[in-house]
């Protein structure tokens, strides 16, 4: 289908809503009567620069109209919960099936929230447990049995036909009671016999004759015959049965005359340990009864922190590497084990780090020559009356793992049941790949398998497809809020062809976001498959791979903000590629580069973390050059963000004072630290959380364009400062909506709904302010502009252009200056940060920032990318150091040094594969970012 064809409204009317996704003239955000059709069950990407209108024709056109369609389908009723939903502006959209968004964002917060919960995984495991799952106890091994009413019957059956059977119980004589009293009630609750040592006796003649025999007591519950063809005579003895079993508080016993005698138990007990049976309830952490009772389901205790305890790995026991046994009155603690070490061959001399599983295990539970660590604590805990004793406990105090249900957050018992030799706890703590292997190899019997058999079909799909879009590195215990956009998206993914929805339409916003090229080819693949199943996949993406195995290709542009918003083409990549004049098309053909590098900057001081060991990182001593371009790179998972986000800036933000957050486990930093003055994470959260903050008073552009206002003749004349030009005081801004430019109206069991204010009609000013113009502009409509436009209107104006530019440069002078910074996406959020960094021009002599970015290609043209290494080279030029999190290969290929980790992602990660410059990362073997590398080279 060819672009002329798509804008001329006839052939537009013409073409079946059955086959095809029509939309006419769009006017959301900045697209301009945008008319395009997308065929159906096909797989489409929307392409073109950052800000050119994609998102507004995916998700503020498509979705939304999607959205708003359901909704309306409901009932009157349920409608009044959702709220009215608006039409989207554009003239009409025909052929829209059911409307899936699958975005970024993380939305949910919950602490007990789970990968294992999110995907519904979890769901199908506690079933299966509660089904198939078999108990063993934690004394013997052995698995934990009862016995059933089915069980008892179908043993009296397996007897020839016409077998006589009794069915008793012990007789239980409550403490402080009589066995006459006991008698009197048996008699009262309707039992006539009891045995006595084997031998039947009438009740009332035992009590005639008040002399009752001692022995062993049984009440005779019934005598039956075996029957098998009778159904009532079956009826008759399970009744009896179950009568037994509540009698003799679970025990029953029956007796075969002349055959045999066997006793029955429905008490659920091995080893003198009573156990519960397996329910849904019972692996359910959500639940009071599920949840674990030490740490109340929330999977971390507050207690002894081993890394407080031994805080540098590098020193031995004998050059005091236990830091609560270093004191003068401690060290009496310490000298048996330096003084008789010798007799249980314990090396007090090798670092701990060196020290084998067993040997740090036995300096926290002790053995007969010494008292461990345990034993230590515990006699503290005993003398926390006095002071000094409360305050050497806080200093070796931390949030750490639950050690009775392993930050699984489940009771206890709950990890006595097991499926072929694994509980529920080892799989939830399994990386999701090994998980997947074991249900593919899973052992069941015939019985089992037909119960288990559907449970299993959808453990194991589900498993698949979050290995297949790249998450096999995860486990269902990891929490949902700890998870990046990316992968939060690629779960909702997975979850959503899991349920296998057909005949839907499918929007998704850059899923190959934090994926490593290895891991984008997978991605590819799922959504082929979820295509394939009859469902239209619209993806909003500037990944190459991406695009070359769509079906379509949507190019929108020519280029950002108000220059944007047309359709420039539609259609396959191959054409994309050998005629159309646009950005993507010229970046593909090679006709523009991203970066141009004169060579690697060379460096000779350094910041070297060593011994990192958080969550997978397998105790790594990593070096970062200063004055450079660093990035870190490696495959989903593989340890990049716990390197730096959880180790790296946390623990030199803690050396500067400018950060809280605790840090991950590591030994030391070592290297030319004191270098740095200042850390900075430049992350894609949003810059503020308040509707009244953006981009203009973000960058500090903003009090120079209210002096300037208030400059002004008329200003002056009538006496107005700056404050009267800012809509965050009292003074100029509108009293009504206090500066907001609408009003929120709060309904009961609706949305709320946010008019625009009557009395300063959405300019959030006071008439009067606005009489004050500078060229022809009030300060309403200067906060209208985009930052291109204001960059033209204020030229001259050395200090409002001077905060602006960096804006411009970094690829935003397509936003509104006064648009709300909520409203941002998060690589947005990202490069207003930078521009931020970047106005604030040189530094101070001798000071140094070191600036760490996570993934700023997020949501990135190849064009805005370009931008972006100039922003951030420039940053360099003026001093500082850059460290990025990335998998774009072009940013790689740009940057000065690279640290590869890998090899895999998970516990298959956290080594240091290569570290190095780009080229000769390129030249390395059977490491994945060097194939990657080389084919971008090729």
């Amino acid at each position: 289908m060819t672009l002329s064809t798509l804008t001329d409204t006839k052939d537009l009317e013409s073409l079946d809503p059955k086959k095809f996704i029509i939309i006419k003239n769009a006017r959301v955000n900045n697209l301009k009567n945008l008319s395009v059709a997308i065929p159906r069950n096909n797989f489409v990407v929307i392409t073109g620069l950052s800000g050119s209108g994609k998102s507004s024709l995916a998700f503020d056109t498509l979705f939304a109209e999607g959205q708003r369609m359901y909704v309306e389908s409901l009932s009157s009723y349920a409608r009044q919960f959702l709220g009215r939903m608006e039409k989207p502006e554009v003239e009409y959209i025909k052929g829209v099936a059911p409307a899936i968004a699958i975005q970024q964002k993380v939305t949910t917060k919950n602490p007990r929230s789970t990968v294992g919960t999110t995907t519904e995984i979890y769901d199908y495991l506690k079933l299966l447990f509660a089904r198939v799952g078999k108990t063993f106890s934690p004394i013997s091994g052995n698995e934990v049995k009862h016995h059933t009413v089915t069980d008892i019957v179908d043993f009296i059956l397996s007897f020839e036909e016409g077998s006589k059977v009794m069915i008793s119980c012990p007789l239980q004589v409550a403490k402080g009671r009589k066995i006459e009293q006991e008698l009197e009630l048996l008699l009262q609750k309707g039992y006539t016999r009891i045995l006595i040592d084997g031998d039947a006796y009438f009740v009332e003649d035992l009590l005639e004759e008040k002399k009752i025999p001692k022995g062993n007591y049984e009440i005779l519950i019934d005598r039956a015959s075996v029957r098998k063809d009778d159904e009532d005579n079956q009826f008759r003895i399970a009744d009896s049965v179950q009568t037994a079993l509540f009698e003799g508080h679970g025990d029953c016993k029956i007796t075969i005359p002349d055959q045999e005698t066997r006793e029955f138990s429905d008490r659920f007990e091995l080893d003198g340990m009573s156990f519960e049976l397996p329910s849904v309830n019972f692996f359910s952490f959500n639940n009071p009864y599920g949840a674990c009772k030490r740490c109340e389901g929330f999977g971390s205790v507050l207690g002894i922190d081993p890394d407080l305890v031994i805080p540098d790995k590098e020193l031995s026991v004998y050059e005091g590497a236990i830091a609560p046994w270093r004191g003068e009155t401690s060290r009496s603690w310490v000298e048996p084990l330096l003084k008789k070490g010798i007799e249980f061959d314990f090396p007090i001399h090798r670092p701990y780090n060196e020290l084998t599983e067993k040997d740090q295990e036995l300096l926290w539970t002790g053995n007969s020559y010494f008292r461990g660590l345990n034993d230590f604590f515990k006699e503290l805990e005993t003398k926390t009356h006095k002071i000094q004793y409360r305050v050497m406990l806080s200093r070796f105090r931390g949030r750490t793992t639950c050690p009775e249900c392993r930050g699984t957050r489940l009771r206890k018992d709950a990890a006595y049941v097991k499926i072929d030799g694994k509980s529920i706890t080892d799989l939830v703590l399994m990386p999701i790949d090994e998980a997947l292997e074991f249900f593919q190899n899973l052992k069941l019997s015939d019985h089992e398998t037909k119960v288990a058999n559907r449970l299993l079909k959808e453990i194991v799909s589900r498993l698949e497809f979050m290995d297949q879009v790249g998450l096999g590195y995860l486990t269902l215990n990891r929490l949902t809020s700890t998870l990046s956009g990316g992968e939060y998206q690629r779960i909702k993914l997975a979850t959503s062809l899991g349920s296998a929805l057909v005949g839907s339409m499918y929007i998704l916003d850059e899923p190959s976001i934090g994926l490593h090229p290895r891991d984008t080819d997978r991605l590819v693949g799922v959504l082929k498959s979820l295509r394939d199943m009859g469902n239209t996949v619209i993806v909003v993406e500037h990944e190459e791979k991406v695009m070359k195995a769509a079906n379509q290709i949507i190019d929108i542009g020519p280029d950002a903000g108000v220059h944007g918003g047309e359709l420039l083409f539609q259609g396959s990549i191959q054409d994309l590629m050998a005629s159309a004049q646009t950005h993507t098309a010229k970046y593909l053909r090679g006709e523009e580069q991203i970066w141009k590098k004169n060579g690697n900057r060379k460096w000779k001081d350094s910041i070297i973390v060593k011994g990192a060991r958080e969550n997978n990182l397998k105790n790594l001593t990593v070096q970062f050059p200063l004055n450079t371009l660093t990035v870190v790179t490696g495959v989903s998972g593989s340890g990049k963000s716990t390197l730096i986000k959880k180790v790296l800036y946390p623990a030199l933000g803690k050396m500067l004072g400018t950060v809280i957050d605790e840090s991950g486990k590591y030994d030391r930093i070592e290297g030319d630290y004191k270098r740095i003055t200042q850390v900075e994470f430049v992350d894609q959260n949003p810059i503020g959380k308040s509707s009244r903050s953006n981009p203009v008073t973000y960058v500090k552009a903003y009090d120079a364009i209210r002096a300037l206002f208030a400059d002004q003749p008329l200003s002056k004349q009538r006496g107005y400062k700056p404050a009267f030009f800012s809509f965050n005081v009292d003074g100029g801004r509108c009293e009504a909506c206090q500066g907001e430019g609408t009003i929120t109206v709060e309904m009961q069991f609706m949305a709320d709904i946010h008019l625009t204010c009557e009395s300063c009609k959405g300019k959030r000013f006071k008439n009067e302010i606005l009489d004050v113009k500078y060229k022809d502009k009030d300060i309403s409509e200067v906060l209208g502009m985009t930052i291109d436009e204001a960059m033209e209107f204020f030229q001259g104006k050395t200090q409002i252009i001077n905060r602006l530019q960096p804006l411009q440069e970094v690829g935003l002078g397509y936003i509104g200056m006064g648009q709300s910074s909520n409203t941002l996406s998060g690589g947005e959020a990202q490069r207003v940060k930078l521009a931020s960094f970047l106005g604030k021009g040189g530094t101070k002599s001798g000071d140094q920032v070191l600036f760490i970015f996570d993934e700023p290609t997020t949501g990135l043209h190849f064009h805005d990318i370009s931008k972006l290494l100039h922003s951030i080279n420039a940053l360099i030029d003026q001093g500082h150091s850059v460290i990025i999190i990335e998998h774009n290969t072009e940013v790689i290929r740009s940057a000065d040094w690279v640290i590869d980790l890998g090899p895999e992602g998970g516990n298959k990660g956290g080594h240091l594969t290569f570290a190095g410059t780009p080229e000769d990362l390129a030249k390395e073997e059977g490491n994945y970012t060097a194939k990657y590398l080389r084919e971008g080279l090729a």
